[in-house]
């Protein structure tokens, strides 16, 4: 049957479960988060550092051992138990290690945000970097006792979870 039709069939459409499908949970639309150690000096001291160059509070800020911080990293898919990066969330896009840096440097007036320049540096560059820095952070910056409250911001609505770790 040479002349014979065949039928052709669309294939099967599969549905994926993805979570990142929903908006972040904490955040309302527009809002973006910074997620950090509340237990790491050196992540305590970008966090000062960030207060004092937002005062406008673009970016929010949530610990990684926090409920709200717990809650971020389970919507985002990453590890809610051994994170060893800061992780950037914005308009529905999470970012890791230096590229989550850079996002948040680019909320930033001027200076910070030419170091935004950072980003054509090789990524394996940048992350091997990265990586030493969050690998060794303990030992050359100290650790917080668990339960240390992150530094305070005045007035507003930086800490999603009310700075609560």
């Amino acid at each position: 049957m040479p002349n014979a039709k065949r039928k052709v069939t669309a294939p099967h459409l599969y549905v994926i479960h993805n979570e990142r499908l929903t908006p972040p949970p904490h955040l309302l639309a527009g809002e973006r988060v910074m997620l950090f150690d509340g237990e790491c000096v050196l992540c305590q001291r970008l966090v000062i550092w960030l207060t004092r160059v937002d005062p406008a509070k673009k970016i929010h800020l949530a610990t990684v051992q926090s409920p709200t911080g717990q809650d971020l990293l389970r919507w985002a898919g990453l590890p809610t138990d051994n994170f060893t990066t800061i992780a950037y969330i914005a308009n529905g896009e999470v970012t890791v290690k230096s590229d989550a840096f850079i996002a948040l440097l680019g909320q930033l007036g001027w200076p910070w945000r030419a170091l935004r320049i950072l980003r054509f540096c090789p990524p394996v560059l940048r992350d091997a970097v990265y990586h030493a820095v969050a690998h060794n952070r303990y030992q050359w910056f100290g650790k917080l006792p668990a339960g240390t409250p992150p530094p305070l911001d005045g007035q507003g609505r930086r800490y999603l979870d009310g700075g609560n770790q």
